[in-house]
């Protein structure tokens, strides 16, 4: 997939899962775009590892499915940002 549709995903996967998530993410369009990326490297490994029972690094498709597992990936990324930078209260 180019880099074109890598951007286009990333951004509507990472706009998908903040407006899914409960609570306040902060960023902007930028950091939306890096997380839905990220997202979709999750769900695509995630996703390989369920079908195929191999562990590879597999990003999704620009398509309906594809859009799915790229947000439920970008979910994951999102709770574990959330658990790296929590603050110790």
């Amino acid at each position: 997939m180019n880099i074109i549709a890598w951007l286009i995903l990333g951004l509507i996967a990472g706009a998908i899962a903040k407006a899914i998530y409960p609570g306040s993410q902060g960023g902007g369009i930028l950091a939306t775009t890096i997380l839905g990326i990220v997202g979709a490297f999750i769900g695509g490994s995630l996703y390989t590892l369920l079908t195929t029972g191999t562990l590879q690094l597999a990003a999704t498709g620009l398509s309906i499915p594809g859009l799915i597992v790229a947000v439920i990936g970008a979910i994951i990324a999102i709770f574990i940002w959330g658990l790296m930078t929590r603050r110790a209260v």
